[in-house]
């Protein structure tokens, strides 16, 4: 079926030629195309420009777009989709003054939503994704990457990833799945950590290679955590079974997560609220890695923003994503992250949006399928109420200003 979407306020993050990012001062340029038109065929985008170039002498089916505007779906490259319930008794804490720290040292945080997922079925554990997977489609996200990493055993950990499959054969997002079996400590390896990261090297990499569960390795690389040494052992390991690394690095500390990662050829590094030069230089060195920014944490936990000022006027591409998780941000709403993207940590809607749909596609991998409007690409994209401006999107931060979503050319419904 081919379809021409007409009189379109303005069609947004139009590519002529498929650039896979954008960064530094690139990022500040958004193209776009107004009173445009779109035309998809099945699932793929076949054409686009101003109206006064449309030919309506085809037998397209017409829909009309006046007054609004087309993005392409968000691309939400950090999640943590898959979990069992939720910590809102967390929340008071927070709220009473414990840091995360201190929630995680009285068996909060990782090791509690372990606990709630080791006894929570596979096929409860999915219903329970699903309705999450179907609320960010809504909200315009047509990419997801999705992390295990609330299991800490092999057995939990194989059914977080099986879960991630399931999805990814039921539902039409495009979907990438990360191992992150060093998210923690289990309580068990307390004393003994390095047997752990022999159990993640030696049991569960070459099970989830084996069974086809994940195209990255993710480590958790922060004091308490998994240090720099443990790091490169575990990406080390990962890469020899073909798992790219995508890499939590510098949440709370500056510990050489970074230098750790690009050296591993990381697809991405995620978090970075703390920055130093050294980072900076490593980064400048590793084209490749995408700096990525977690604003919806920043903001649930209240702890620094990344700074993306920084990073953007040193000459680097930076990504947005929601780190959808039950801890420390339980939201995987992108048009929210874009807001508080501008809103904290001062950067242009223009920036937010690339940093949103292009760039975020960059750190997935899908740079080549998703993230702009451009001939050749997935159909998909969403289609906003009527709007005055790009910058009303994150202006009305609490406004769902999203009418229709296509994914692979289809409206969606749920």
């Amino acid at each position: 079926m081919t379809t021409a979407f007409i009189n379109i306020k303005e069609l947004i993050q139009v590519r002529e030629n498929h650039i896979r990012k954008v960064s530094g001062n690139e990022m500040k340029i958004l193209p776009t195309l107004k009173d445009a038109f779109l035309i998809i065929e099945d699932d793929t985008i076949k054409a686009f420009g101003t109206m006064s170039e449309f030919n309506d002498s085809h037998p397209y089916e017409i829909i009309d777009c006046r007054g609004k505007m087309i993005f392409p779906t968000w691309c939400d490259s950090h999640t943590h989709l898959v979990f069992a319930g939720n910590r809102e008794s967390e929340f008071a804490d927070k709220i009473k003054g414990l840091t995360y720290e201190e929630i995680a040292k009285k068996g909060g945080g990782i090791l509690n939503s372990a606990l709630k997922l080791n006894d929570t079925s596979e096929s409860e554990l999915y219903n329970q994704a699903k309705v999450r997977l179907e609320e960010i489609t809504q909200l315009g996200t047509g990419a997801v990457e999705i992390k295990s990493g609330y299991g800490l055993t092999p057995e939990s950990e194989l059914k977080m990833l099986r879960v991630i499959k399931k999805l990814k054969e039921n539902y039409p997002v495009e979907i990438k799945s990360t191992f992150l079996g060093a998210h923690a400590f289990p309580k068990a390896y307390a004393t003994v950590p390095d047997a752990y990261v022999d159990l993640i090297i030696n049991k569960m990499i070459p099970e989830v290679a084996q069974d086809h569960l994940a195209e990255f390795i993710d480590v958790f690389c922060e004091k308490g955590y998994f240090n720099p040494e443990q790091t490169d052992k575990i990406l080390k390991a990962g890469k020899k079974f073909g798992l790219e690394p995508k890499v939590h690095v510098n949440q709370f500390n500056s510990i050489g997560g970074i230098e750790i990662s690009v050296k591993n050829d990381a697809l991405s590094v995620d978090h970075l609220e703390i920055v130093t030069e050294n980072d900076l230089d490593e980064l400048k060195k590793h084209p490749k890695t995408m700096a990525v920014a977690l604003p919806s944490c920043s903001f649930f936990i209240d702890i620094p923003y990344t700074p993306a000022r920084q990073i953007i006027d040193n000459g680097l591409a930076l990504a947005l994503a929601s780190d959808y998780n039950p801890g420390s941000s339980p939201s995987g709403n992108m048009n929210f992250v874009v807001s508080l993207a501008c809103i904290k940590m001062k950067m242009t809607p223009e920036e937010a949006i690339n940093a949103a749909t292009l760039n975020g596609a960059y750190a997935m991998g899908l740079s080549d399928l998703l993230g702009s409007i451009s001939v050749g690409k997935k159909a998909n994209f969403f289609i906003t109420k009527e709007m005055s401006s790009i910058a009303f999107l994150p202006y009305a931060f609490g406004s769902n200003l999203i009418e229709r979503v296509y994914i692979n050319g289809k409206l969606i419904t749920y």
